[in-house]
């Protein structure tokens, strides 16, 4: 019976698998040793009156009693800030009859909105001052009601 033949090559591979396996439990054992000596107080953070995280406790005497019927969840029925102005004012930055579409550069925030031609009254091209008012279309913000101002 033939014997097998092992290389010379075959050997290293074997060698470095056998150094990998016993580096890997190593590892292992030396995590598992370190997690016995850590324990739930290390991992703790706190948060101070400013919303940073700190590993100090707060201090006992600064804290506020705070009743839960005093917590406002709800939404404010006026809603929050100041109600922007229905009719918006724009330039026509981009128009193409055509194909039906362009844009209006806002004069407030100079954000460009995007126009369908079914949504405008009348005719606009370039450059015509516009009011509009901002609704939601198929792929995002749009403008509606677009007239031309003069």
């Amino acid at each position: 019976m033939g014997r097998s033949k092992e290389t010379f090559g075959k050997k290293e591979v074997r060698k470095k698998q056998a150094k990998k396996r016993k580096e890997k439990e190593a590892k292992r054992l030396a995590r598992k040793d370190s997690d016995t000596n850590s324990n739930l107080d290390d991992m703790i953070a706190y948060v101070d009156e400013f919303g940073n995280i700190t590993d100090t406790p707060p201090d006992e005497t600064q804290k506020e009693k705070v009743k839960a019927e005093d917590i406002d969840v709800s939404v404010p029925k006026g809603g929050y800030g100041e109600d922007e102005p229905r009719e918006k004012q724009g330039v026509v930055t981009f128009f193409n009859d055509q194909k039906g579409y362009g844009f209006i550069r806002n004069l407030s925030n100079n954000q460009n909105i995007f126009v369908h031609i079914n949504e405008v009254d009348g005719e606009i091209k370039e450059g015509n001052r516009v009011t509009y008012e901002e609704g939601q279309g198929p792929k995002g913000p749009a403008a509606m009601n677009v007239k031309q101002s003069k």
